[in-house]
């Protein structure tokens, strides 16, 4: 079953994050066959990280939030918070290392399935998952890796979702990995 798992940097995390880099990418590495997206986001000039981004599959909601729990940079309070949705992939494509990226999160109160509306041309996806409910039966929103679109592209997306009473954000993301 996969979950989209994304934690939220502390403030003034940064430093200790790389201090304790090695202790993240060992433990990343015991997922690595389980991993389908993964990667940090990163404030708008990328020189910030701001947060992490993995979609994993594990056998339930139980081990996708001990999946983030037990992460090393939760453990030492170097995440404010996390949060883990199951997914349904609708596509996954390669995403290189150096490709900038955006990852547009859109979020509702549970809806039917088949409201799933998405205006983004389909050159522009990287990777796109449905956000469903723990018994796949109502979409709880999506989640998105759009090759990048210009500021003026991603400000009319949100718009338009928020439009439609969805939380929505937009963040800088990067393929994440040991290199």
């Amino acid at each position: 079953m996969l979950f989209y798992v994304h934690a939220e940097d502390a403030p003034d995390a940064q430093d200790e994050m790389v201090e304790r880099g090695e202790e993240h990418w060992s433990y990343m590495d015991r997922f690595a066959d389980r991993l389908v997206l993964r990667g940090p986001t990163l404030s708008e000039d990328g020189e910030e990280h701001t947060g992490s981004v993995h979609v994993v599959d594990v056998a339930d909601r139980a081990a996708a939030e001990r999946f983030a729990t037990q992460e090393p940079y939760w453990s030492h309070g170097l995440y404010r918070e996390f949060r883990a949705d199951r997914v349904v992939v609708h596509r996954h494509a390669e995403i290189r290392r150096e490709q900038d990226a955006t990852l547009v999160t859109v979020r509702w109160d549970a809806r039917p399935l088949d409201a799933l509306q998405l205006a983004l041309p389909e050159d522009t996806l990287a990777f796109l998952a449905l956000l469903v409910d723990d018994e796949g039966a109502q979409s709880t929103g999506w989640v998105a890796v759009v090759r990048t679109l210009d500021a003026k592209e991603i400000r009319a997306l949100v718009d338009e979702f928020a439009d439609e009473g969805a939380t929505v954000t937009a963040r800088r993301w990067c393929r994440g990995g040991r290199h």
